[in-house]
């Protein structure tokens, strides 16, 4: 695998909070698997607001090996943020993200590469066998489940944080809120669809307590609609909301007819049938929904026509620079 001088083979991303206790240990296994590979590789220890003394850590692992380099928040800002400043600041030809707590093992890089290697664009781990509660596990299957039918990406772990990129992929994605868990999702809507997953071994937690309680899935599936929305509409949003007011036009349309007609036609009172509040409030929805598409497109349509970050895989030699 050829590389640029000065540029290493793997970028590995590493989300902290409050793991003082497991960084050490990382650390060397990391190290470890890396150098036994044969990788040149720069790690970025994300301190995302930690309470203890991880940022210290951090410093001291620095100080021994340059290579492990930290970057610190005021304060907490959610593993979606961690993850966009690593991005931001991963050089290497592949990117590898994992969690802090030695739940993932480091000892699957070398398969994850390999699968990069081999053409895939994306591959994300499986933990197909979990060393976790029930309580975590059975939300987690249903999670997983419903995203799957929901994105048409055909992973079992979209949560897992054993994740292998290209760099490109990485720096095609925006990361906010909630969404590291749809990072396959938002690649495949920028044209990176050659997505696959690996088994991979999961451990028990050996230090400190999980971060993530049940409100995860309940932000997840939030943010599960935002991306579903904006993959499909966010582009042509008269799309979606002229759909919804030409419905609610045309159904407010036909019952404000047939009471019309019931009236002039058979002489039967209307004032007080339910059905002309519904046909009314019908057709002022549709309105509305129209309206809002349009002004939608009034705001997309110059940002689209401003921008030039279309996903050109390739051009020729004299396609520009």
């Amino acid at each position: 695998m050829a590389v640029p001088a000065n540029r290493p083979q793997l970028s590995i991303v590493i989300p902290v909070l409050d793991e003082e206790a497991s960084i050490p240990e990382l650390t060397d296994r990391l190290r470890g698997v890396c150098d036994g590979a044969g990788f040149s590789f720069e790690v970025f220890f994300v301190d995302d607001g930690s309470r203890d003394d991880s940022w210290d850590v951090i410093m001291a692992m620095n100080e021994r090996d340059r290579r492990f380099q930290g970057i610190r928040f005021r304060r907490n800002y959610g593993k979606s943020a961690a993850l966009a400043v690593g991005f931001e600041r991963a050089s290497g030809m592949y990117v590898i993200t994992m969690d802090a707590d030695l739940q993932d093992d480091p000892a699957e890089i070398p398969g994850l590469v390999a699968l990069l290697e081999s053409g895939y664009d994306l591959v994300s781990g499986w933990k197909r066998r979990r060393h976790d509660p029930l309580s975590k596990t059975i939300p987690s299957r249903f999670f997983n489940f419903v995203t799957r039918r929901m994105s048409g990406i055909d992973l079992h772990d979209f949560n897992c944080g054993l994740k292998a990129y290209r760099l490109e992929v990485v720096k095609s994605v925006r990361l906010y809120g909630e969404l590291h868990r749809y990072v396959p999702l938002l690649a495949s809507w920028e044209g990176y669809t050659r997505i696959t997953e690996k088994v991979v071994q999961h451990h028990p937690r050996k230090y400190g307590r999980t971060k993530f309680g049940l409100e995860r899935f309940i932000k997840g599936f939030l943010d599960l609609l935002t991306v579903h929305f904006l993959s499909r509409f966010a582009a042509r949003p008269m799309h979606f909301f002229g759909t919804l007011g030409t419905l609610a036009f045309l159904g407010g349309f036909v019952i404000s007819l047939w009471i019309s007609i019931d009236k002039l036609w058979f002489g039967n009172p209307i004032g007080d049938r339910p059905l002309l509040l519904l046909g009314a409030l019908l057709i002022l929805l549709g309105v509305q929904m129209f309206t809002v598409g349009l002004i939608g497109e009034m705001v997309v349509v110059p940002r689209m026509q401003e921008t030039t970050a279309y996903g050109i895989a390739e051009r020729t030699p004299d396609g520009g620079a």
